[in-house]
């Protein structure tokens, strides 16, 4: 909780909470005593209705979640939209951030990142969607229930395979906060021995495919080398890419590695 959230929330008109019994334990704690309504993206249209009318009264209002930054797998698109649709300014308070946060701990890429939120709760739905990037380079977040974790990480095993580098990072900046690396195989057998890993909120890194290193096939390195006792070493080149489909740069140069020999 940031100095400058504690002093936006003493300070808007009223708080729009996921759940205002839990976020009662936060102003609480914080000594805010503002009016609470409860907003998550399947109340009733009357909720944003209030909200927006608020808004246009010159309240201000704060949009807070359970846990984490609100929109970020959690309630606040629909009325932010909205809001934005008709006008009003919406300005983020940066906090905490689960995928961030696990993130810079898990010792994985982080120059290029998929966060995609929570994956599907059936096998078959979920395998389908980790199939479609488990070509991707790019490190891969995710959001898991406790109560799926375990399935979801054997799914993993089977679409990623067992040796995929992950990281689980488990109840963040909580009391029973816990950090697991290894192989997915590895995860999956430390998640399935200890139950008490099959609870909280849960963050999911998965490491990213290997690069495929592009190789001159041995046919292609003795058509290229047939060809350079005829031809010059440009055109052996980009006759043996036409005749082989390889890369023609690539070819070049072990071109000019032959000659050298």
């Amino acid at each position: 909780m940031t100095p400058r959230a504690v002093e936006t929330l003493q300070t808007v008109s009223v708080i729009a909470c996921e759940d205002t019994r839990h976020s009662k334990k936060l102003l609480d704690h914080f000594s805010i005593d503002k009016p609470c309504v409860a907003y998550h993206d399947h109340t009733d249209k009357k909720s944003s209705h209030n909200i927006l009318k608020r808004l246009k009264f010159g309240d201000d209002v704060a949009l807070i979640s359970d846990a984490g930054t609100p929109l970020i797998s959690d309630p606040g698109y629909r009325l932010v939209s909205e809001a934005r649709q008709q006008g009003f300014t919406v300005i983020p308070i940066p906090g905490a951030s689960a995928v961030i946060a696990a993130l810079s701990v898990a010792g994985l890429p982080t120059d290029k990142f998929t966060f995609i939120g929570f994956l599907p709760a059936k096998t078959t739905q979920r395998k389908t969607s980790l199939s479609a990037i488990k070509g991707s380079t790019e490190t891969m977040v995710c959001y898991e229930a406790p109560h799926r974790i375990a399935d979801t990480l054997s799914d993993m095993v089977d679409v990623f395979g067992p040796d995929r580098p992950g990281f689980m990072a488990r109840e963040i900046t909580k009391n029973f906060e816990t950090y697991l690396y290894g192989t997915m195989a590895e995860l999956l057998e430390i998640v399935t021995a200890d139950s008490n890993q099959q609870r909280g909120e849960i963050v999911l890194v998965v490491g990213g495919a290997l690069e495929e290193t592009e190789t001159v096939s041995v046919d292609a390195e003795k058509i290229l080398g047939l060809l350079l006792k005829e031809l010059p070493l440009t055109k052996a080149a980009s006759l043996t890419a036409k005749i082989t489909g390889g890369d023609k740069k690539q070819l070049y140069q072990l071109g000019l590695s032959l000659q050298d020999k």
